[in-house]
């Protein structure tokens, strides 16, 4: 069995969620507050260091044509840190409207509140991303 940690990487919160490939479930985790436009180390360290994941699942997006987006870099980048920094293998997975399916799962079908879904909505598109990523496992 493999722990999984996913990341719906964004400037100002990142969202994680947790799975495992024996479960094949994924599962919203926390989400964590940028400081100053970068990402709170100290807290990703410390959910590393508790689940120990065997694999990180990063979300990119890119614009509709495939080309980069303004945040795909920094997306990127910070896949490149979570890997140098932890030792530990990265994948990519597209995230493409995984946020703005979470909202709309979140506001439609839970009918959270506006502040609530602000909170919630990026551990969601973390555990969407991580989800896509063990399904695909499955094929």
């Amino acid at each position: 069995m493999a722990v999984c940690l996913g990341f719906d990487f964004g400037v100002k919160k990142i969202g994680v969620a947790v799975g495992d490939t024996e479960t094949q479930l994924a599962n919203p985790l926390t989400t964590i507050r940028a400081i100053e436009h970068k990402p709170d180390w100290k807290s990703i360290a410390g959910l590393v260091e508790t689940w120990k994941p065997t694999i990180v699942i990063v979300g990119i997006s890119h614009q509709e044509d495939g080309a980069d987006n303004e945040v795909t870099p920094r997306m990127l980048k910070f896949s490149r840190q979570l890997e140098g920094r932890f030792q530990c293998k990265v994948e990519l997975m597209d995230e493409t409207l995984t946020t703005f399916e979470a909202k709309q799962l979140l506001f439609d079908e839970v009918q959270v509140s506006a502040d609530k879904l602000w909170e919630v909505q990026d551990q969601l598109a973390a555990q969407l991303i991580l989800q896509s990523w063990l399904n695909n496992m499955k094929r």
